[in-house]
């Protein structure tokens, strides 16, 4: 079977759940006979041409189902936070994860659109995940960031931090003492949570900051307003 085909069968097994894994099953090599294999060829080839728009929407589904495969026992672990570092809802319904550096300008440039969630949002929890992945600096911040969490100190730091610009050792001591963070009273399990998130955003195929799981999607890079907001309504429908 040629890959175009087997490649259409996967799609249609995406967006028709049972019975399209029904006909890719019995579509594989060796177990139809070559005027068989053609033919279910044709017929997949033919639809997936005069339906293009299912390609995504397939696309979709399969990453959707990969993503929550990823997630699976590990969903309390991601969606735990380390002391304070949250905002939004402690107890709210639906939690946003993101994993971010505080050297990512998408990161930063991210920080209005968690804003207008939370202030849309009553029952929304946003919880960080410190991801330290661009520089040195950026392990520096994340330890600092943590020990803001450990002093109940999370927020006010996490904003002012980004608002002072690149990440420095001399912004990161201005930070702290302008929230009133005592950077060296650093968590003995800093290293060990970062640790941790990074072996997260390994099994869960992260390789750049921002990235957004929330329910079972996972998603990479900035996103808009509405996409998020679409992607928290799905998780609260689970």
């Amino acid at each position: 079977m040629s890959r175009i085909a087997l490649l259409g069968l996967v799609l249609l097994g995406a967006l028709f759940g049972a019975a399209g894994v029904w006909i890719a099953e019995r579509a594989a090599p060796g177990d139809l006979g070559p005027a068989d294999r053609t033919r279910v060829e044709r017929i997949v080839r033919d639809y997936v041409l005069a339906n293009p728009e299912l390609i995504p929407q397939a696309m979709q589904k399969l990453q959707e189902r990969e993503s929550a495969r990823a997630i699976g026992g590990d969903r309390a672990k991601i969606e735990t936070p380390y002391r304070g570092a949250v905002m939004g809802n402690p107890k709210g319904d639906v939690t946003l994860v993101e994993f971010f550096d505080y050297n990512c300008g998408y990161c930063r440039a991210s920080l209005p659109v968690i804003r207008q969630l939370i202030a849309a949002d009553p029952q929304l929890r946003v919880v960080f995940r410190e991801l330290p992945i661009l520089a040195e600096e950026s392990r520096d911040a994340a330890r600092a960031s943590l020990a803001a969490a450990a002093q109940n100190k999370f927020p006010a730091f996490h904003e002012a931090l980004y608002a002072a610009g690149p990440v420095s050792a001399a912004t990161i001591a201005a930070t702290a003492q302008r929230t009133g963070v005592d950077a060296s009273r650093l968590p003995d399990d800093a290293d060990t949570e970062i640790a941790a998130n990074l072996a997260l955003a390994a099994k869960l195929g992260i390789t750049g900051t921002p990235t957004w799981v929330v329910g079972d999607r996972v998603l990479s890079g900035a996103q808009p307003l509405d996409k998020l907001k679409e992607a928290i309504a799905a998780a609260r429908m689970r």
